[in-house]
């Protein structure tokens, strides 16, 4: 009786001890995950989904929503240093992120009236 009480013992404690390696392991993994999309192609401000926005560090889903809405009411960013202008990136985020970061100029729009003839 005391073989089957240490033995369900020992499989309870190693239980235990798998799912804190595997919260440890899930942990490690969305960080490496971010590092891995942080250390790829620099992010384009002008053409990010939500998701590639996460991906820089210190930016979640507030932030990357608000980067969003700026970039549709300015009409795309002109330069990286317009990110500051953004609530949330201060110019100590911006110095993190301004190598992992990138802007290609919006399309120049035409003019609905000037047409060739």
């Amino acid at each position: 009786m005391q073989i089957k009480r240490v033995g369900i013992g020992v499989f309870v404690v190693l239980m235990f001890a798998v799912s804190l390696a595997q919260a440890a392991v899930q942990k490690d993994g969305s960080q490496a995950a971010k590092a891995t999309a942080s250390a790829s192609a620099p992010v384009n401000l002008n053409t990010a989904t939500m998701s590639q926005l996460e991906s820089l560090p210190g930016i979640g889903p507030k932030t990357a929503e608000r980067i969003i809405d700026y970039r549709e009411k300015a009409g795309g960013f002109k330069k990286i240093e317009e990110l500051m202008n953004v609530q949330g990136v201060g110019e100590k985020s911006f110095l993190k992120l301004k190598d992992l970061i990138t802007v290609t100029p919006p399309k120049a729009r035409e003019s609905a009236g000037s047409s060739k003839r």
